[in-house]
């Protein structure tokens, strides 16, 4: 009996993996809202219940609430042609490798996971990957459950 209440406790509070990846974040949430002060001019995270979690109103970028296990350009957005291709990759879901991998350069990122070319609208790189990392757990910790 204790061996099964272990399984169902271990099996509750581990957080899931998806699609090979894992949706675990590494990074720190707190020092990631920091980190997200340097992507408010674009993004925003509002969620389902029309709720700003975090960010301002700005509409350059796409709402980034519950990208964490979402495939790619999957928000209502006006994606650049390279996301619309990775749109169509089952394969590429937001986890935390490819969140860090992106982010710290878009247009290299999306060129290699398509094979196209063209540029990311999205110009800006994160240059550390701590930053990275805390901006994944960040955002992570704001959609509650994943997908």
């Amino acid at each position: 009996m204790n061996r099964i209440l272990a399984a169902v406790a271990a099996a509750t509070f581990a957080l899931p993996a998806y699609a090979g990846g894992h949706l675990t974040a590494s990074g720190d949430a707190e020092a990631g809202e920091k980190a997200f002060r340097q992507c408010v001019s674009c993004h925003v995270v509002v969620n389902d219940e029309g709720e700003t979690l975090a960010g301002k109103k700005a509409k350059t970028g796409p709402n980034l609430f519950g990208i964490v296990g979402s495939n790619f350009g999957t928000k209502d957005f006006k994606y650049s042609s390279l996301v619309a291709a990775a749109n169509g990759q089952s394969d590429l879901i937001v986890d935390e490798a490819t969140f860090v991998t992106y982010v710290s350069d878009p247009t290299a990122f999306l060129k290699d996971a398509t094979g196209e070319s063209g540029r990311s609208k999205m110009t800006f790189k994160v240059r550390k990957e701590e930053d990275a990392l805390n901006l994944y757990a960040f955002l992570s910790s704001l959609q509650g459950s994943p997908k």
